[in-house]
């Protein structure tokens, strides 16, 4: 049995510690706020309730199988989970508005013929079976085993595009997609807010980042009874049935190593705890800039997305019960000055008080730097969610407002991770699980293979799997 110590209580963290505790390991967490789950927060207030993080869940199976493998009731046993249908409404610049439903492509191709014109639905048809053809190329080396040594591979781009000018140049990145293959400015519109949900500029993200509405159409987008904090809640409750030990308000300061390798962790108050490894939840940017980890330099360091986008979440409280004919998701995509944004509003009572009120939330991809007048940025988004939320400036009682520096007080990073991407050179690629100090393991958002709630279980596992099974471990079967 080894005493291992885990570094946060973020998803990813704690999904590879209720692993490592099934494997019969001592498991302890430090986490520096009060709290666990890490970007996967709560805001409540006057009775109602916001996720401050994500608001829906894709590929559900990584979470059953976390559940699976570490106790005897399933994940449906622990939380509710509704598919989200339609999975989202797009209202475009122009006024147009299309339902896309969840993960039925025949349904996709007929909504956005129906809604942007014959034609439309069979191009973003087409789009699709290539998206898939790069999904089929990366899904194992991306997301399911542990990331190669040789980086060469990954930073080829698998997208199979079209060719097309007197040149033939190749697509590159997703902007060239919607330009070549897709055409109608809704079309890119479409193409590029996926982009950004996931904080990717289309301009620069590879033509692979075609992978990412491919995901969310075919695997279909879920809620989770009582917000996505519930999620949270499960995987906690699990790792305490599994005897993983959690002590909070303990900032870890230092990594301490002894003879080439990670032995421990010092705390805040300067406390040690012994260990046989260390698994760091932290964004990996911030342990350098916090200097908990000083080893090596250059290449000896691991290399991570270089990511300079954020979120604004603007959390409203109505007065006024939810419409019959809302949707949970809607993306009002940008027009004049104001940004895309997308909007939830989900039908669940446990999120606001009873007699007639709702809890919606409002998000926006922004590039993070420092002195954002998030207030002003704010009154844009809400303005810009108006065609979703029908008289939503004289429903409204209250707002919060969450800025990336407000991320990073709760986080460690104001960044968002973006989920692992081929092509760009090898640039978004997260950084390796294993760190160049042996002994120590990152898991989480920052570490392979990348943000999202499925990636940040994905990452979990693999450390787990890293450290029972070793050097044989190849990744999920």
């Amino acid at each position: 049995m080894a005493r291992i110590v885990v570094i946060g209580a973020g998803l990813g963290a704690m999904s590879a510690a209720a692993r490592l505790a099934v494997a019969g390991h001592r498991v302890t967490v430090y986490e520096r706020t009060a709290t666990y789950g890490g970007a996967v927060g709560r805001f409540e207030r006057d009775g109602f309730a916001f996720d401050t993080g994500p608001g829906l869940l894709h590929l559900p199976a990584v979470y059953r199988d976390l559940f699976v493998k570490t106790g005897k009731e399933p994940l449906e046993e622990c939380v509710t989970l509704t598919q989200v249908d339609p999975a989202s409404r797009h209202v475009f610049a122009d006024g147009t508005r299309v339902d896309l439903p969840n993960a039925s492509r025949a349904g996709t191709v007929a909504a956005l013929d129906a809604a942007l014109g014959a034609g439309a639905g069979e191009r973003w048809g087409a789009f699709l079976v290539r998206a898939r053809e790069a999904w089929d190329r990366t899904r194992r080396p991306l997301l399911e085993e542990p990331q190669p040594k040789d980086s060469a591979p990954p930073a080829a781009d698998p997208y199979p595009a079209l060719k097309a000018g007197l040149l033939r140049r190749p697509t590159t990145t997703l902007a060239q997609i919607g330009t070549r293959e897709l055409r109608d400015p809704r079309l890119v519109a479409l193409l590029d807010a996926y982009a950004w949900t996931y904080g990717f500029d289309p301009a620069t993200a590879p033509a692979s980042a075609a992978v990412l509405p491919y995901m969310e159409q075919t695997f279909g987008s879920w809620y989770v009874a009582g917000g996505l904090r519930s999620l949270a809640d499960a995987v906690y409750e699990r790792c305490r049935k599994r005897r993983v030990e959690f002590v909070f308000g303990s900032p870890v300061e230092d990594v301490l190593e002894k003879d080439g390798r990670a032995v421990g962790v010092r705390l805040a108050g300067g406390e040690t705890v012994e260990a046989d490894h260390v698994v760091s939840g932290a964004p990996v940017p911030a342990l350098y800039r916090d200097h908990v980890v000083e080893w090596g330099h250059g290449d000896d360091r691991p290399h991570h997305q270089t990511v300079l986008t954020g979120r604004v979440t603007v959390c409203l409280a109505l007065r006024g019960a939810r419409e019959a004919e809302a949707v949970h998701r809607t993306v009002v995509h940008a027009e004049g000055g104001r940004p895309t944004v997308t909007v939830l509003r989900p039908d669940d009572p446990a999120l606001h008080p009873e007699g007639g009120y709702e809890s919606v939330t409002v998000t926006a991809t922004v590039r993070t730097s420092p002195g954002q007048d998030g207030e002003a940025f704010a009154d844009r988004m809400v303005e810009a969610a108006g065609p979703a939320v029908p008289g939503l400036a004289e429903r409204l009682l209250w707002r919060h407002v969450r800025t990336p520096e407000d991320v990073r007080r709760d986080t460690g990073a104001a960044e968002v991770p973006g989920p692992a991407l081929a092509g760009a050179r090898g640039l978004l690629l997260p950084a390796d699980n294993r760190s160049p100090l042996p002994g120590l393991w990152f898991a989480g958002g920052w570490s392979h293979p990348g943000g999202g709630l499925a990636h940040a279980g994905m990452s979990g596992a693999l450390v787990a799997g890293l450290i029972v099974e070793g050097a044989d471990f190849r990744g999920s079967q």
